[in-house]
Parts: structure tokens; sequence; C-alpha cells
């Protein structure tokens, strides 16, 4: 029975050579790379935006979650209309909105960062959620490993976006970032158009009385089998949240300037960067349940720890964090890919991006108002204690959410 719940995804049009699929998955990785450079080299220079316009940390964790909140409401919506009007599309729509919104920022008040914030997210929602849904659909082999690539180049916005940002905001201003991001938001769109159309006949293994109504995002959340997953998302993106938004400013306030910050955070994303692939290759071949809890625990600690350590210490439990974060995002992706119903690939992948986002966004305003109240010490001390109880209660292992995480097994019993 388990096996009715795996995706059995269309293939592309046309025959695609490994060569092929290898760059199919270096271009939407590209694509979900805008959203991590985009998001993250405004927010690890944030602390230079709050000196000059004169707001504190708590209003730094409400413009990184507004960011979040408009993915937040966005992905299931626009991963819904993906499976109804076509992926490519849809996602083409979301790169240009975001490109918009960066453009936008020049021409407003400094303080209409919060509007702004929340339009680039609305664009990166569609291509984000999106992109993530394809590589599901293009890979119905080894998509562990596909995901990890896809992870992988995402994930290089982790690494580039805060020493980019760092250097423009030091030699230009923090305007600047925002032509940064439309520009590698015009990139992806252009080398987007040459990949290959679906057949459409996704859309009608769709159920009769589905429609684009909220009716078909509610059913992907309520799925009973993603449930666990949908909550180690959140868990983890919590944990990103807090490592990307206020890693910068314990930083800042040891004395770091805009570019060596944005230099220690790129080491912290490149480790994250570099277990992708592994993470994928670990999904594919090995126990990801295991796997997942590690990496969270790993993430756990490492944020429990951040507040006591200064140099060398310091890149080391940064580095740590982001192993961890890493490899639950694979894995993660992954499982819950394989438990997507037939021709819903799109809804749920947009589902999960909503669960990331909202984890992303409760991250940074959870810290920033213990941080407000307590101390910078207290609110990272804090948030890694309730990450980690919530690990520690989530994992009580269930034969229902077995079944996805090795599809050897399943297949076998489908036969």
């Amino acid at each position: 029975m388990a096996s009715k719940h795996l995706a059995t995804t269309p293939k592309p049009s046309g025959t695609a050579s490994i060569k092929t699929s290898l760059w199919i998955a270096a271009v939407l990785g590209f694509v979900g790379f805008v959203t991590s450079f985009g998001a993250h080299i405004v927010a690890v220079n944030l602390p230079t935006y709050a000196k000059q316009v004169g707001v504190g940390v708590a209003t730094i964790g409400v413009l990184i979650a507004v960011y979040d909140l408009a993915e937040i409401i966005a992905k299931p919506l626009f991963g819904n209309l993906a499976d109804h009007v076509g992926m490519k599309k849809t996602m083409l729509a979301g790169i240009a909105v975001f490109i918009a919104a960066s453009l936008l920022y020049p021409l407003v008040d400094p303080r209409m960062l919060v509007v702004v914030r929340f339009a680039q997210g609305m664009g990166a929602a569609a291509l984000s959620a999106v992109s993530a849904a394809l590589v599901g659909t293009y890979f119905t082999e080894n998509r562990g490993r596909a995901y990890g690539i896809y992870n992988g180049i995402k994930g290089a916005g982790y690494v580039v976006s805060p020493v980019i940002g760092g250097a423009i905001v030091q030699k230009v201003n923090f305007t600047a970032i925002f032509y940064a991001s439309a520009a590698v938001g015009a990139v992806a769109f252009l080398i987007s158009l040459p990949l290959p159309n679906l057949r459409t006949g996704d859309r009608a293994k769709l159920d009769d009385d589905d429609d684009l109504s909220l009716k078909g995002v509610v059913q992907v959340m309520r799925q009973r089998d993603l449930l666990k997953w949908y909550l180690v998302i959140v868990i983890n993106m919590f944990f990103v949240g807090i490592l990307f938004g206020f890693l910068p400013v314990y930083i800042s306030r040891l004395g770091y300037s805009p570019f060596e910050s944005g230099i220690l955070i790129s080491i912290v994303a490149l480790a994250y960067l570099l277990v992708q692939p592994f993470a994928g290759w670990l999904g594919d071949h090995g126990d990801a349940n295991t796997t997942i809890k590690v990496g969270l625990a790993l993430s756990a600690l490492s944020i429990i720890a951040l507040p006591f350590t200064s140099g060398l210490s310091l890149k080391i439990a940064s580095i740590v964090a982001g192993i961890g974060v890493g490899t639950v995002w694979t894995n993660n992706d992954l499982i819950v890919s394989r438990l997507a119903k037939e021709g819903r690939l799109g809804a749920t992948i947009g589902a999960a991006g909503s669960f990331k986002e909202f984890g992303d966004m409760v991250g940074p305003l959870l810290i920033g108002s213990l941080s407000q109240l307590l101390g910078l010490r207290a609110g990272f001390i804090i948030c890694g204690v309730l990450g980690l109880l919530c690990v520690v209660l989530l994992f009580k292992r269930s034969a229902s959410s077995q079944s996805a995480l090795r599809p050897t097994s399943t297949q076998k019993g489908t036969a």
C-alpha cells in the first residue's frame, strides 16, 4: 500500500542523456540559487542597514521573516498552480516577479524595505518551489543524487552572497545589492528558457474535482504520512534562520567588518554546500531517518555552543551547524518527493516549501525577540535547547513513515 504514495512522475518529452540530465539539474539548481542568494545577500548585511536607518535587532528579525512569510503564503499556491498550468511557465513567472521586486528598492524610501522583501519573497516562492518539483519530475531514478546536485548549487547562494554582499556594501552601498539580486535573476531566467517542456499527461492524473482552489493545497498539507517530515522541515529551517540570520549579528558584535563577516558566513555555507551530494547519496543508499536525526542534533548543539565561541572555535561550531542543516535538507527533500501522490508533486513540494519558510521565519523572530529582552547569548541558547527538545520529542518511529526511507524495499512490496 505504501508504494501508492510514491511519486511516479512523467518523464520530460524527448530522451535525455546522462549529460543532459546533469545539465537540467544544474540549471534548476541555479534557479534555486536565485532565492538563496537574494535572501541572504540582504540578510547578512542587515546590521549595516539597521545602523543606517536606526532600528534594533528585533526589526532585523522582522525583515528576515517577512521574506519567509511571503513564501509561506505563496509556495503551496504556486505549486498547485504549476500542477495545472505548467511548471516551467510558473517558474519563469516567479523569476520575473523576483527581478522586478529587486529593482524596486532603489526607487523607494529605505524604510519601505519590508515591502520590497515581501515582494521578493512572492517571486522566490514560485521559482523555488517549482524548480524543486521539477527535479522530482525530471529524475525518476537517482533522485537523491539529483537533489544533491540541485541543493548543492542552490546552496552556493549561501556561500557567495555574504562575500559578494559584504564587498558591495563596503565598496558601494547597501542599495547596490538589489541590483546584484536582479542580475542573478535575469541570468536564471535566460538559462531556464531551453529547459525541455513536460508532457501534459500529468494533469489528467489529477482528481476530476480538483481545481485551482485551496482544496488541493489543503489536501496535500493534511496527508498524514507527510506530517512528520513537514515538522522535520520546520525544525531544520528554524536552525537555518538562526544560523544565517543572527550569526552575522553575533559576528558583528565581535568587531568583524562586513567583509570579514561575509567570509565567515561563506565558510559555513560552503560546509552546507559540500555535504549536499554526499547527503543525497546517503538518502539513495542508506538510512535517511538516522541521517536526519544526526543532522538535527549537530545543528542544535552547535547553535547552543556558538555564543561561547570566538576565533577558531567559532568557525568550527558554525561549520558543524552548516553540515547538520545541509544533511537534513537533501534527505528530507528526497523523502517528501517519494511520498508525493501521483500528479501532485508540484503542490507537495510547494507545501513542503511553505513549512520551510515557516521555520525560517520563526527562527529569526524568536531569537530576535529573546535577544532584545535577554541578550544575544540567551537567545542562541534558548533557541538551540528548544530545537533539540523538539527533535527528541518528534522522533518516535512510526511504521507509516518508514516506507519512504528505502525505495528498494517499497518497490519489492509493490512487485
